[in-house]
């Protein structure tokens, strides 16, 4: 199973996420959800990286990715708003998949950090 978890701050901003696991749905190499769940990540945080100002900490090893945003509120308002977006798509793309394929291969959740 993969496991997203989104963290906010108290000020609802995102501080990041972690990612850990394979959805076990086919063979390595053939697994499309894990692929999806993958692809979804790694454009987040490259468009975070690409379209902001903001140099965001990511750690990316076999099966595990981890993404910790520098304290928004020094940010931009549109770079504020562009992570909020890409996040918010991030987490939308994984809850569709969810919903098609079921909580048994992924689990979503946001955790106030």
């Amino acid at each position: 199973m993969i496991k997203v978890t989104f963290w906010k701050r108290a000020d609802s901003s995102y501080a990041g996420f972690d990612m850990i696991g394979h959805a076990g749905f086919a063979n390595s190499g053939r697994d499309i959800i894990c692929a999806a769940v993958s692809v979804l990540a790694i454009n987040t945080v490259n468009s975070i990286e690409a379209f902001t100002a903001l140099k965001p900490i990511s750690d990316e090893s076999d099966g595990h990715l981890t993404l910790q945003l520098p304290d928004l509120s020094k940010a931009s308002a549109e770079d504020r708003r562009a992570v909020d977006l890409l996040l918010d798509s991030m987490q939308l793309g994984l809850e569709s998949i969810k919903s098609s394929y079921g909580s048994h291969y992924l689990q979503v959740q946001t955790i106030q950090k």
